[in-house]
């Protein structure tokens, strides 16, 4: 059968479309805040730094090559990421910076994220730390990320409130802090500060897509309870769940 390369060259052509996206360093942030959950325009261009104007033609691109979908709500227009496997490419783009730059790399070894030295707790491991009451977990996303979808049970202190709230926290307490993702230096950031303060803290592995992709349980809304010592009982189901499965392949 001969090659045909026209429609060889239509492929690549369509799947430049997202090249296209991925070339430019705030639309890969963009992509980034749009796996946390719904952001309407206006948000986005807050967080990002950019002029409305030009968060919305980031955005007119990111929809052309249909990465993010809208909702419109009055004047308003929202932004989310299309799909799951969105995410999955903002991670597979994390994974293969790290692996082949050594700029990546240095950058998070700046914050230790990515030394030997720091500790980082798996998805399996926080279930069943939690469920004996050993740990207690802190999203460190900006609120409206948090409300948007969250590990259940996690009280909400944002990076920049963390160290205010330092004195209601039990110092006995080991904190898990998390954020975004592998792109987010929020969670380290704020396990450093907790460090600084004589803390006992690390960083979840991963940050809430990943946690979203795995099937394991999400909340949404605002939970006002930060006490430390409150009970779990979304992680807890999930580890006694995740607990089963382990026994299962292990036998």
């Amino acid at each position: 059968m001969e090659y045909n390369t026209t429609q060889s060259a239509a492929l690549y052509e369509q799947l430049a479309r997202i090249g296209k996206v991925v070339m430019h360093s705030k639309r890969i942030e963009l992509l980034d805040l749009l796996c946390q959950g719904e952001r309407s325009v206006e948000s986005l261009a807050e967080v990002t730094g950019l002029k409305l104007t030009t968060a919305s033609a980031h955005l007119q691109v990111m929809r052309q090559a249909r990465l993010v979908e809208i909702r419109k709500q009055g004047t308003r227009i929202y932004y989310r990421a299309a799909g799951e496997e969105v995410c999955r490419l903002v991670a597979s783009l994390a994974d293969v910076g790290k692996a082949r730059l050594a700029e990546v790399d240095q950058i998070l070894r700046e914050i230790d994220t990515g030394s030997k030295s720091t500790e980082r707790v798996g998805r399996s491991d926080l279930l069943l730390r939690v469920r004996r009451g050993d740990a207690v977990v802190v999203d460190v996303r900006p609120t409206e990320e948090y409300a948007a979808g969250h590990i259940p049970g996690a009280i909400s202190i944002p990076l920049e409130h963390l160290e205010a709230e330092l004195d209601a926290i039990d110092p006995a307490i080991e904190l898990v802090a998390y954020c975004r993702g592998p792109l987010c230096l929020l969670a380290p950031q704020a396990v450093n500060l907790l460090r600084a303060h004589g803390r006992l803290a690390r960083c979840l592995e991963d940050g809430m897509p990943e946690w979203r992709q795995a099937g394991l349980p999400v909340a949404v809304g605002e939970e006002p309870q930060r006490d430390p010592m409150v009970a779990f009982p979304g992680l807890s189901r999930a580890a006694e769940t995740t607990t089963m499965n382990d026994q299962e392949t292990l036998t």
